[in-house]
């Protein structure tokens, strides 16, 4: 097989919040208690102000909490509050409310092994901020982490994020996906990276290039349990100037509910954390190539 390499560069050029980024810097503050379930949210107008952003995008931020299940008593007529969210150790939850834990679970032994296939590392990015946020407080300390992370390669024609309307080579929603994807993953290896200066830790990190679309987002962790959760698809549009809205469909991550395999559950299970472990195996070792970010 001959391997190429994909040679990524980062922009990192200024500009407006996106929904999704705002919905992230709300999703914060409710995961660390400055914003407790039952508190109301300030205003559309008040949330506009503070990220310098229309209130069309805001309310497409707090759509995306809603849909999460983190916000509840949504309506016209007055702001939505924080939702009491309980966590289920068994049945589905959405993605954004059941990696995180998983995830620290998984870096409470010495070696840590995680990998994932997906569009983007936004998901697997934020989640980690609780690990590492455990590993700079000395609640827990492995001793090595290796990371292997498949998303799709730049020069494919995505069956999704995609324009509603086919703009071929010059689509802009394959423009900012490519952006999203070279980003995220750039700050995911430099948090997990900056480990090795700061505690020592054995950290090892590398990425490699799907040529197709994943219909589904997987994580692997530790060899003893899969992550599944499937990527639902919808029309939406983003505003990203005051004259310009992207017309999509894309994939509404916050609705995705992940759902659990552990070995330890059964022999169903087991078999299904094996054959996931066997297909990502298989894709990494044939058909992908790598993906360097620079």
């Amino acid at each position: 097989m001959v391997v190429t390499q994909e040679n990524v560069v980062v922009s990192d050029s200024s500009r407006r919040l996106s929904p999704q980024e705002i919905a992230e810097v709300l999703r914060e503050r409710i995961r660390t208690g400055e914003l407790k379930a039952g508190d109301r949210l300030a205003t559309q107008a008040e949330l506009a102000d503070e990220f310098g952003v229309e209130r069309g995008t805001v309310r497409l931020a707090l759509r995306e909490l809603q849909e999460g299940g983190l916000l509840s008593n949504v309506s016209k007529g007055s702001p939505p509050r924080i939702a009491q969210v309980t966590p289920s150790r068994n049945g589905p939850q959405p993605t954004m409310v059941g990696l995180a834990p998983r995830l620290t679970e998984a870096f409470s032994v010495p070696h840590v092994r995680i990998d994932a296939a997906c569009l983007t590392a936004e998901t697997l990015m934020l989640a980690l901020g609780e690990p590492l946020r455990q590993i700079h407080d000395g609640r827990i300390r492995p001793e090595r982490i290796d990371v292997r992370i498949l998303l799709p390669s730049r020069e494919i024609n995505l069956a999704f994020p995609i324009s509603v309307d086919d703009q071929g080579d010059d689509d802009p929603v394959h423009d900012r996906w490519l952006r999203q994807r070279n980003a995220q993953g750039h700050v995911l290896r430099h948090n997990l990276q900056s480990l090795r200066f700061s505690h020592g830790i054995d950290v090892h990190v590398a990425f490699r290039a799907l040529p197709f679309t994943p219909p589904v987002k997987l994580y692997l962790l530790n060899g003893t349990e899969a992550l599944i959760a499937y990527y639902m698809i919808a029309r939406r549009e983003e505003e990203i100037s005051d004259d310009e809205t992207l017309d999509m469909y894309d994939t509404l991550g916050t609705e995705s509910l992940l759902f659990s395999f552990e070995k330890q559950s059964g022999a169903r299970d087991t078999a299904f954390v094996d054959e996931s472990e066997k297909w990502f195996n298989a894709l990494w070792e044939t058909i992908t190539t790598d993906l360097k970010l620079t």
